[in-house]
């Protein structure tokens, strides 16, 4: 597929020393924290970095899609909105599209549609948090396009809208000027991720240490933990294989020692495994090595060889081939992209 053509109108990023203008649409059912995630990364910048970085950082707003000044989001709260979508003029930086149980109605607003088709070219950059993407999909703006949403509505968005490539398990996902990301606190990743664009890694680093976020993770990292999985298994007997195994990832972890330790022959064991969990044995194993060496490389100076050997790679080489296909990066990009910086 063809990508979507940048149109040549679109605006540069703002000068140093002015503020970015970043509109966040609301409609009724959004989910609060989509909104207020990025706004937070976004207007942290003067908390973080002093007074004199306001007018160098953003302003933010949030443009509604309904008369008057409140939208109430998904949760019963109501969001008070600076104007309505119509109303905004002028430059826009970023555009952000959340998500909610409304985005279903929302993307059935053709005059919102309308309004995201006559925007977007005029804007920098465009982004969705969550089902925000059907948002995007719905005006057209991401056919032939690359993106991502929340991993449990990846299905729908594909099946819906055929000409988007989804990625079903990736934290953000950039194409062009428009970027996607996964559901809720994914909203503040990609928000980091623009910041760093704009400010460079230093300043991002700075921001979520400010918001008291572990570490700002890669585009293509996992949407969720495996560790997050371990209850997956109805029975107990696998079930506690599974949690055995995230505290023993130097063992012999091969199908065979695991089935013998669950008791089973190695061929049923696999199958029930991968019909109960829903990835083979070889597969969440690897996972669990994976997130576990991705700790050891944000919070540790341990070299790759001995990262590699702790968390049952064997060897750096072996661990090299498993960040690339899992996570698309290689393990010591990965410590120089995303490790915490000191604190002090």
């Amino acid at each position: 597929m063809g990508q979507t053509p940048v149109h040549k109108t679109r605006p540069e990023a703002a000068p140093r020393g002015t503020a970015r203008r970043v509109v966040i649409v609301a409609f009724p059912g959004v989910n609060i924290l989509d909104v207020a995630g990025p706004s937070e990364v976004f207007t942290s910048l003067g908390e973080a970095k002093g007074d004199d970085w306001v007018a160098r950082g953003y302003s933010v707003e949030v443009a509604s899609t309904v008369d008057g000044p409140q939208v109430v989001t998904s949760g019963g709260l109501g969001l008070v909105a600076a104007r309505h979508v119509a109303d905004v003029r002028g430059d826009v930086d970023t555009l952000i599209l959340p998500g909610g149980v409304g985005v279903w109605e929302a993307a059935r607003d053709e005059a919102l549609l309308q309004w995201l088709r006559r925007t977007a070219p005029r804007v920098r950059r465009v982004g969705s948090v969550c089902t925000g993407a059907f948002l995007l999909a719905a005006a057209g703006l991401l056919d032939g396009r690359r993106a991502t949403t929340h991993w449990r509505w990846c299905g729908r968005l594909a099946e819906e809208h055929p000409s988007v490539a989804v990625e079903p398990d990736a934290i953000f996902v950039r194409d062009g000027h428009v970027y996607t990301s996964a559901g809720v606190t994914a909203g503040m990743d990609l928000a980091l991720a623009l910041l760093e664009e704009d400010l460079g890694r230093d300043v991002a680093l700075e921001i979520a240490r400010h918001l008291v976020m572990f570490v700002r993770r890669p585009g293509g990292q996992s949407q969720f933990s495996p560790i997050l999985e371990l209850q997956a298994a109805d029975r107990r007997p696998l079930r506690d294989l599974q949690s055995w195994v995230a505290e023993h990832l130097a063992d012999d972890l091969s199908v065979d020692a695991l089935a013998e330790r669950a008791h089973m022959s190695p061929r049923n064991f696999a199958r029930a495994f991968q019909k109960e969990v829903g990835q083979t044995p070889a597969r969440f194993v690897e996972r669990l090595r994976i997130d576990a060496a991705r700790r050891r490389l944000e919070e540790s100076e341990a070299g790759l060889e001995q990262v590699a050997r702790e968390c049952g790679f064997g060897g750096a080489d072996s661990m090299r081939r498993s960040f690339l296909r899992v996570l698309r990066v290689a393990p010591s990009d990965y410590r120089d992209r995303f490790r915490a910086a000191p604190a002090g």
